[in-house]
């Protein structure tokens, strides 16, 4: 594949880590413990493809709907991924940002998350976003609120917020919007996921669950890409 075919910037929606335990009558936690190694793995992978943005969906705000020993259980895995993330960042030259509303999660998981960013923000390699306790109607609400709070004090007028002015009090302000968007594990919906950066993504779904996606499954998902006809508002 020609590299100029290569997306930027490819997000992908964990799904299947349930799925993949059930199927070796592992516990659920099991599953998600494998997802997070394929993360690590993917980063290492995305890069070596020449992809220069990877987000991934995590953990989103209707997750806190599962059980609660599942919960804790994740939440526990994210403390230890973030310990884990916060040296091999550094190792690998990645940048790494975390997408969502952190005031949610424990105070503890609060300031790993700024250490993180604070101590990748000056590496120049791969920019990996997490989404944590992300959901993209909640962002948009968040921008909303922040637009109504300017216009009130002054500092803006409403006819100053245009596409591009909104799209700055985003989570992603200064991150491009995703070429590619995957899909693991079959299913095909976007689950409140980076509704508004989306808008033209290609989309491309597979039926691997996630714990199995590797990166011969990537290199298929970037091949689809490198077929699409890239059209933007009619202009080629």
């Amino acid at each position: 594949m020609a590299e100029n075919n290569v997306p930027q910037h490819v997000a992908i929606i964990l799904d299947g880590n349930g799925r993949w335990a059930k199927k070796r009558m592992l516990p659920r936690n099991a599953g998600h413990a494998q997802g997070s190694k394929t993360v690590e793995q993917i980063c290492e992978d995305a890069e070596s493809l020449g992809i220069k943005y990877l987000t991934v969906y995590a953990f989103s705000t209707e997750n806190w709907k599962r059980p609660k020993d599942e919960v804790a259980a994740l939440m526990k895995l994210l403390d230890k991924y973030l310990k884990n993330c916060i040296e091999r960042s550094n190792k690998n030259n990645m940048r790494v940002r975390v997408l969502g509303d952190i005031s949610a999660l424990d105070v503890s998981l609060q300031e790993k998350i700024v250490e993180l960013e604070e101590c990748s923000k000056n590496n120049t390699g791969l920019n990996f976003q997490v989404a944590l306790n992300y959901g993209s109607r909640d962002e948009m609400i968040r921008a909303i609120r922040k637009c109504m709070a300017m216009c009130k004090d002054g500092t803006i007028e409403p006819e100053d917020v245009d596409e591009a002015y909104f799209g700055r009090l985003l989570d992603t302000d200064d991150i491009p919007e995703p070429d590619l968007l995957i899909r693991t594990s079959g299913e095909q919906r976007l689950s409140n996921f980076l509704l508004w950066q989306v808008a033209y993504s290609e989309f491309y779904f597979t039926d691997v669950l996630w714990p199995d996606f590797n990166k011969k499954e990537l290199q298929k998902a970037l091949d689809y890409y490198s077929t699409r006809d890239r059209r933007y508002g009619g202009v080629k």
